[in-house]
């Protein structure tokens, strides 16, 4: 939650005061005496303001001396793409990182200074999750330089480190996508009128995704009667309590506890609400072809559009409406129908832009990866909406509780990147 320059300047202050009482031990296992202070922007708007923070940092003759004389040279700076896809909705968030770290970028060089950029990742596409090579490819020209950093989270650890050789696959992909993104950088936006386009489409999808889900009066009611999110808490599963403060609204939800109730549900919410608002508005605009030009010639809108697909061939509305028609209240299945009607919206312009009949149309392995899970999913969760429903009739029911959690990790491991 970075914001000012004197985030920065403060830990620093508190490292040069902390180090005059211990020992030298210290000042030998760190360059300099001190550690790496690396700010991390999160939120849309913090993001949006990343590229000044570092300038005024680096205009200071202090700080960008003891970057210099300390550090190598070298700046490292985290983007968010958690709380910045819970704040504005999957492609907005994606579309303000892209252009914060172009930003960043272009404010170390002004100063000389080399960066590397720390990507906070989660495993599902809603927390910044996807394709690790396609992510890498995906980045802004100069943002790759020879240096990158991303975190893994969650089940994506052993899903990719588990094991020796798939532990050195990974490396190798990773090794191969910054090696590829230095020496030949991903292609910018091909014209100034794309970036247009995308602002002209960030700000309808950001604005539908608030309109439901921060401004919506019936949408948290809605969120914990048709999701295990309530339940979630009382399991013992997750490092972090699932809230940052004790009030019930979105805003102090974590982020991971938001993406995986909604992926229990299959209605994959937090990764595709906005973005089909956003392509209907361009489209009726007359802009259909200028979105095809765009994904066949710009590597990071085309990546932004196979992720947000790859969701939609996951999600499954008939199991979505079956936890609706069980859990939800009467008063509250007209906002549920209008959801699901979105998201058959969401799919029909998605594919309109990449130009295919249906989702994983051009990836038949992953399709029928996931429609091989199907006979098991479903089943789950059948057993999971049951076990809600008699959950919230008693809550001390303890051998329910144990049963909805087989049913959170059998769905889990079937959805696979869940959080």
């Amino acid at each position: 939650m970075a914001s000012n320059a004197s985030d920065v300047l403060a830990v620093e202050l508190l490292q040069k005061d902390a180090r005059l009482a211990v020992s030298g031990e210290l000042g030998r296992a760190c360059p300099g005496g001190t550690l790496r202070v690396v700010p991390l922007f999160e939120t849309v708007k913090d993001l949006r303001g990343a590229g000044s923070v570092i300038r005024k940092l680096l205009s200071i003759d202090w700080y960008r001396q003891h970057i210099i004389k300390n550090h190598n040279g070298h700046q490292e700076v985290m983007v968010g793409y958690s709380d910045s896809g819970k704040d504005a909705g999957r492609f907005t968030a994606a579309w303000e990182l892209y252009k914060a770290q172009e930003d960043v970028v272009a404010a170390c060089n002004e100063y000389d200074i080399k960066v590397t950029l720390f990507h906070g990742r989660g495993g599902s596409i809603g927390r910044g999750g996807g394709p690790t090579y396609m992510a890498i490819q995906s980045q802004p020209p100069g943002s790759v330089m020879g240096t990158l950093r991303s975190t893994e989270q969650g089940e994506m650890v052993q899903a990719k480190f588990g094991l020796p050789q798939t532990a050195v696959r990974q490396l190798e992909i990773y090794t191969t996508a910054v090696l590829l993104a230095t020496l030949r950088p991903p292609q910018p936006p091909r014209e100034e009128k794309w970036r247009n386009l995308m602002e002209d489409i960030s700000k309808i999808s950001c604005q539908c995704y608030r309109n439901v889900v921060y401004e919506n009066p019936e949408f948290l009611s809605y969120f914990q009667e048709a999701t295990p999110q309530s339940e979630l808490g009382f399991l013992n599963i997750g490092s972090r309590p699932t809230r940052r403060k004790s009030s019930t609204g979105i805003g102090h939800l974590r982020a991971i506890p938001w993406v995986f109730a909604w992926t229990q549900t299959r209605f994959v919410l937090p990764a595709w609400l906005g973005v089909g608002a956003g392509l209907k508005d361009a489209c009726e605009k007359g802009q259909t072809e200028e979105l095809k030009a765009m994904y066949r010639e710009w590597p990071f809108f085309q990546s932004t559009i196979d992720l947000i697909e790859m969701v939609l061939g996951k999600a499954d509305i008939p199991i979505a409406k079956h936890y609706d028609e069980v859990l939800v209240s009467q008063k509250r299945q007209e906002l549920g129908k209008q959801l699901r009607n979105e998201l058959i919206s969401t799919g029909k312009f998605v594919l309109a832009v990449s130009g295919q009949e249906k989702p994983q149309q051009n990836n038949r392995s992953l399709r029928k990866l996931i429609e091989s899970r199907l006979p098991f999913l479903n089943p789950m969760n059948m057993l999971q909406v049951e076990i809600l429903k008699r959950l919230r009739c008693d809550d001390d029911n303890l051998k329910a509780r144990d049963a909805l959690l087989i049913t959170i990790n059998g769905i889990a491991a079937g959805m696979r990147n869940t959080g």
